[in-house]
């Protein structure tokens, strides 16, 4: 707790990336809530800014690249990867000692990131060492949307089944990921977390944030300023959906229609009073399990496709070694080679650096 009585507590934006994860952030860090600094740069796809800190964003390449895992992952087993290094001890201590000193800017912080969502479970306990309260915002918006917004501004080449695949495996497991654990400290069941429409923050945003400041207990939404509050009016631009489409328009495979379809039924269920039960878990655990039966599937349907990737790579990999230019000594005639004296060859080789080690021929 700080000098004003404030207790220390982390919100955790969450959700697939362009489905206004970088709106809600703006919007509390408007309302007073500290982004830790320094942010990621604006660009055109996003114009207004993202509010990520930089660090989060580049510790979660790091990780996401060790454990060969892409942002918009459709693989149920990727969770397993991800969760190994959640479970290390140093990369915990690594974010607890980052996130310690922002607290003394600011008794409540805000982060944000796409990749957050992998990573949760270690967040959730840096915090709690900390002595902060973790919080969670899943920010929802239609699939077929986060999909075309993506194949927009991210130049995403993987196909319609690809990206609405890695939109379910990452919303089913946030949903599970944000659930509260008994034990550490963030509330009971149901305690602790808000679903956000996206289309209702941009529609009232008042209404909206309001709501989620009440139900998160963030003194810092629950006191705002009238400034402001006249700022994020500034901020917020009801025009902000410049893609809209429906589940029909992506032309998915019927089993991963209906099967996306019913991930965003249910998830809309969690944005309205009193929806977050332990009914609709139930739900989302036999989605999740209905995700992997079809991806294992399709993966076993597939094997072939994915053997003939990994021979065509090893067969570049090939080529491109044969391209190689090869070093000065590679293009001398053997036979004149031979002809230099061992001594001599040994003195040159010591001269460049390149000395053999005993018994290297």
């Amino acid at each position: 707790m700080n000098p004003d009585g404030v207790p220390r507590k982390v919100l955790f934006v969450a959700g697939a990336g362009r489905s206004g994860t970088s709106t809600l952030a703006g919007v509390v860090s408007r309302l007073g809530m500290h982004v830790p600094l320094p942010e990621v740069p604006p660009d055109d796809s996003n114009p207004r800014g993202f509010s990520e800190p930089q660090w989060v964003v580049d510790v979660h390449d790091e990780w996401l690249a060790e454990a060969l895992v892409q942002v918009s992952d459709s693989r149920p087993n990727a969770w397993f990867d991800t969760g190994r290094i959640c479970s290390r001890e140093p990369a915990r201590i690594r974010v607890s000692e980052w996130l310690e000193p922002h607290f003394d800017q600011h008794p409540e912080l805000v982060i944000k990131d796409p990749r957050l969502s992998w990573f949760l479970g270690l967040w959730r306990v840096a915090a709690i060492r900390t002595g902060a309260t973790p919080v969670f915002a899943t920010m929802l918006r239609p699939p077929a949307e986060v999909v075309g917004s993506k194949q927009k501004y991210y130049a995403n080449k993987l196909g319609s089944a690809h990206l609405a695949a890695s939109w379910v495996n990452m919303l089913l497991h946030t949903e599970r990921a944000t659930r509260s654990v008994e034990g550490l400290g963030d509330g009971g069941a149901g305690q602790g977390r808000v679903f956000v429409r996206y289309e209702d923050l941009l529609t009232d945003w008042v209404k909206t944030t309001t709501a989620l400041g009440h139900s998160l207990d963030l003194q810092t939404i629950i006191h705002t300023r009238s400034d402001q509050i006249r700022e994020v009016h500034r901020f917020i631009d009801p025009h902000l959906r410049r893609v809209t489409s429906t589940l029909d328009d992506l032309a998915l495979p019927k089993r991963l229609h209906d099967l996306t379809g019913q991930t965003w039924e249910e998830l809309n269920k969690l944005a309205d009073e009193g929806g977050d039960t332990a009914e609709a878990h139930a739900t989302f655990d036999q989605l999740r399990e209905a995700y992997v039966e079809l991806y294992e599937e399709a993966e076993a349907i597939s094997r072939s496709t994915a053997e003939h990737a990994r021979l065509q790579a090893r067969r570049r990999a090939r080529a491109e070694g044969a391209d190689e230019p090869r070093s000065l000594a590679d293009r001398v005639p053997h036979d004149v080679r031979a002809a230099i004296p061992p001594s001599v060859r040994r003195g040159m080789r010591k001269a460049l650096g390149r000395s053999r080690e005993p018994g290297e021929q």
